[in-house]
């Protein structure tokens, strides 16, 4: 069997099982319904690349295949579009937006800067660079998306030194914030210190939802050593104390 007939085999396994005779649960789904199952696909996908899992990420990208094509088959019964009309317009898109690479009159012209998002931009009729980003991206991401966008048109820091002095800027307005105004106002500030250590995550190339993940899992360690030490002592956790617990993170901390 070709890699053709196996994309073709998939795609027929969905069709038998929305069918009638088919999985009840299968025939039942709409693309919203599917929605929670595909996110969580996608983030299995994450997870096996971060882990450098090769077998895992085999799997996960097989699952998360699945449901692309299940929701464009829940399209293809409403006769609204098929998958082979999915791989036609990316392909069209990626040529059309190469055109450097694509097109031999422009072999020579070198890639102005930001071209993609203002071909993007006049491709979609959208009024402004910034468009385009999902509202439902983990707020992170899409802060460096945004970002990003912005960058590619100009719109950014020379370097990360005036970020860093942002970064002390916006800290301070939140100490403001604090001590003068409502909460309300703190949300906003501490909104503001978020998306500049974004900016300062994305002059380093760090992506900053990988960063938070890594000092969350970092946190969770040690605080579970904290746990494993009083347990050790016989003793429940609830009844120590604040700073006898920061001195064993300190010594956990001391011991990595």
């Amino acid at each position: 069997m070709n890699d053709l007939d196996k994309f073709q085999k998939l795609i027929n396994i969905i069709k038998k099982l929305r069918a009638p005779g088919g999985c009840d649960w299968d025939r039942k789904q709409t693309s919203t319904s599917l929605i929670p199952y595909l996110t969580e696909e996608a983030y299995e996908v994450i997870d096996a690349i971060e882990q450098s899992d090769t077998s895992a990420l085999r799997e996960e990208l097989g699952d998360l295949l699945l449901h692309v094509l299940f929701q464009a088959e829940i399209r293809s019964e409403k006769n609204d579009f098929d998958i082979f009309d999915s791989i036609d317009s990316v392909c069209n898109k990626l040529i059309k937006r190469h055109p450097e690479v694509f097109n031999d009159s422009d072999k020579d012209n070198l890639v102005e800067k930001g071209s993609w998002e203002k071909r993007k931009k006049i491709e979609k009729n959208r009024k402004s660079i910034l468009e385009g980003v999902p509202n439902s991206l983990p707020g992170l991401l899409r802060a460096r998306r945004i970002q990003e966008k912005a960058s590619s048109v100009g719109f950014d820091w020379k370097n990360h030194r005036p970020v860093i002095e942002k970064i002390q800027e916006e800290l301070d307005e939140v100490n403001d914030a604090i001590k003068n105004h409502g909460k309300e106002e703190v949300i906003m500030e501490i909104g503001d210190l978020l998306f500049a250590v974004v900016n300062l995550s994305r002059f380093f190339e760090i992506d900053p939802e990988r960063a938070l993940k890594k000092s969350t899992n970092k946190f969770i360690k040690r605080f579970n050593s904290i746990e494993e030490r009083i347990k050790l002592d016989g003793g429940e956790i609830k009844e120590y104390t604040s700073d006898f617990m920061e001195s064993l993170w300190n010594e956990i901390k001391k011991d990595e």
